[in-house]
């Protein structure tokens, strides 16, 4: 007898089919990196070959400020996404998430769909939970949950915008910052916080920062819309929360104001003339996720590797073009 898929595990897989068959981009509004503009070294006076994108993030050493966002899991239909991302991450070595592992707590037979060690031993890998399930789940369950998969570290996503137009939403966030707080005191892996599309501001960046997590990923408005993705679900075309939140260079500088630790800008990363504007406004790192999937989708292992090269050495061109050898600089 066939399994009947739990709710989470068939939202998995319909969020991955959206994704991928329909476009569901931000439409009228960029992540604003698109007007920055990097000055221009007319006589760069250092060689392209000598340009250094190593980088260290919670403890780990990236060959460059590239990191592959959580996406996926908890089906099995899509256990291949995160092999095939985890392995080209691995060779070219830089980190990756895996996405909410809310359904291997479900059902833990799951759990086998966010397994990447087997093909990623050594990279930087980030657990994954959403913040309103810090109420359901203890403590030990989610540190058996990342021991599981080997994690590195905890991304506790943000959603409040998804989750109020989801059709079986849970705009439950009352008490949240509370338990991100006892969280990062408790857990014995580093914890930071990302949104998923709708931007950080000021103000939470300030309230974050009175606790003890270890990053911040501003995933800011501007790439894929997870409202658009919810109003697809619920069988409708449009929606007025589809441009919902603050764009990713916005959300940057804000956060930047008020947070002096690691942060990693998403939301809308293409290229890595992106990566180094991000860089440039003050992130540690640059986190993609769509384009990504898009060339597993088109030619597995091999095709994320070479969009992944190519990223990097997009970055190390516009690297040359302003004159500097490293990312201090």
């Amino acid at each position: 007898m066939a399994k009947k898929l739990l709710d989470t595990e068939l939202r998995k897989i319909q969020h991955v089919n959206i994704v991928v068959k329909n476009n569901v981009q931000f439409r009228d509004k960029s992540n604003g990196l698109n007007e920055i503009e990097l000055e221009y070294k007319t006589l760069p006076e250092i060689n392209k070959s000598e340009i250094s994108t190593d980088i260290e993030f919670l403890g780990k050493v990236f060959s460059a400020p590239l990191f592959v966002s959580g996406m996926t899991g908890g089906a099995k239909s899509v256990e291949q996404i995160n092999k095939d991302i985890a392995k080209a991450c691995e060779e070219i070595g830089i980190g990756m998430g895996v996405g909410s592992q809310r359904a291997m707590l479900e059902d833990p037979s799951l759990a086998s769909t966010y397994f990447v060690r087997d093909v990623a031993p050594s990279i930087f890998l980030a657990g994954n939970i959403g913040v309103t399930q810090l109420k359901k789940y203890s403590r030990q369950q989610i540190e058996e949950m990342l021991d599981l998969i080997k994690a590195d570290v905890l991304a506790v996503h943000i959603n409040a915008a998804q989750e109020a137009v989801q059709p079986e939403g849970t705009p439950e966030f009352e008490g949240c910052l509370e338990q991100i707080a006892l969280l990062a005191d408790e857990l014995s892996k580093p914890v930071y916080v990302k949104e998923v599309g709708a931007g950080i501001s000021k103000e939470t960046a300030q309230e974050l920062a009175k606790t003890k997590i270890a990053a911040i990923d501003v995933g800011g408005a501007g790439g894929t819309s997870w409202t658009a993705v919810e109003y697809l679900r619920g069988n409708e075309r449009d929606g007025p929360f589809w441009d919902w939140g603050i764009p990713t260079a916005q959300s940057i500088k804000e956060v930047r104001e008020v947070w002096e630790g690691p942060l990693i800008a998403t939301g809308g990363i293409r290229n890595g003339l992106d990566v180094a504007k991000a860089i440039a406004l003050g992130a540690d790192l640059a986190g993609m996720a769509f384009p990504v999937l898009q060339a597993q989708q088109k030619g597995g292992f091999k095709a994320v590797k070479s969009f992944l090269e190519k990223t990097i050495n997009e970055l190390r061109t516009a690297m040359f073009l302003i004159g500097e050898k490293s990312l201090s600089d």
